[in-house]
């Protein structure tokens, strides 16, 4: 696939986005209201750093190495380059991140991680061969306001755009695929997407593809522009939910089964926990904080669940 003249340029490789302070629903910000409205808070409103994991950096370091593998000329995306990107992509991450080095084993030190975003990259030369089509663009930001109803933000791994101008959003997931209790989730995510762009775009993508690296398997997704309509509403309607419980400030813990993946867990009170004061909901002019760059770990981390990355 390549892009019609049409289109806006490719701009696959390392960019930057001002990062707004207003809060937004993404795929993950959504679905971590629906799990747990305490959660939303304090990973949002509250910004309470969470520790890394393994799995998290992994993803990381793996779409940096795909973003880079992009930016070079189709007929240099070689396996032997991609895997050769490995190591400078840790490393920026680790600029970024410096907290990732925590995840590493003592004992086999970098070399084994590396190892595993390795195997990964060769996975994905199993699926699809980069040298073939020339992307539109890559860890494309969209953020768009839905008329009456909320702003919605998230990061795409990857457009490709047909000489005919259809669309097809990529997303790289470096954990296995959803079994069938989980494959709502997925979809959710791939309709967010197809939202966004329809409003965004005017353009009805005509396939969603999520590929899952850890297991060699893609799922994809042809949405239809009425279903996309049903979820607009479905996601205005919890929007209206979030704006309420941000101007009275509940944000009610919901216990389950995923609280002990928490990391918010000593500070809920359905765990004997504290949260700290409720701060308000975000408003007024942008902090220097607020407005830095994106860096890739913000960009992987805004948009995908941490079983999925």
């Amino acid at each position: 696939m390549s892009a019609p003249p049409s289109t806006p340029p490719a701009s696959c490789g390392p960019g930057s986005a001002p990062r707004s302070a207003r809060p937004a629903l993404s795929p993950s910000r959504a679905a971590d209201f629906k799990q747990c409205p305490l959660k939303y808070r304090l990973r949002t409103i509250d910004r309470i750093p969470e520790p890394p994991s393994r799995q998290q950096v992994r993803g990381t370091v793996v779409h940096a190495v795909l973003e880079e593998l992009y930016a070079l000329p189709a007929a240099d995306r070689d396996p032997d380059n991609a895997l050769a990107l490995a190591g400078p992509a840790w490393d920026r991450v680790l600029g970024e991140q410096p907290e990732a080095a925590e995840v590493l084993d003592g004992e086999s030190g970098p070399e084994a991680f590396l190892e595993e975003v390795r195997a990964l990259v060769r996975t994905y030369y199993r699926l699809e061969d980069p040298r073939r089509f020339e992307p539109e663009s890559c860890e494309t930001r969209l953020e768009v306001e839905l008329p009456g109803g909320p702003p919605l933000r998230g990061f795409v791994d990857r457009i490709d755009v047909a000489p005919t101008g259809e669309l097809r959003v990529v997303d790289y997931k470096t954990g296995r695929s959803p079994g069938p209790t989980r494959e709502t989730r997925a979809l959710f995510q791939l309709k967010f997407y197809a939202l966004m762009l329809l409003r965004s775009r005017g353009v009805l993508p005509a396939q969603l593809r999520l590929i899952y690296l850890a297991d060699a398997q893609l799922l994809t997704y042809a949405p239809e522009e009425d279903e996309l309509l049903r979820f607009e509403r479905t996601l205005t309607a919890l929007w209206q939910a979030v704006r309420t419980a941000g101007d009275t400030g509940d944000f009610p813990p919901n216990p389950g089964w995923l609280c002990d993946y928490c990391a918010y867990k000593r500070l809920c009170p359905a765990f004997d926990g504290t949260p700290p004061p409720y701060p308000g909901w975000p408003g007024g002019p942008e902090t220097p904080s607020e407005s830095r760059p994106e860096s890739v770990s913000d960009r992987v981390l805004a948009t995908a669940p941490e079983d999925t990355l």
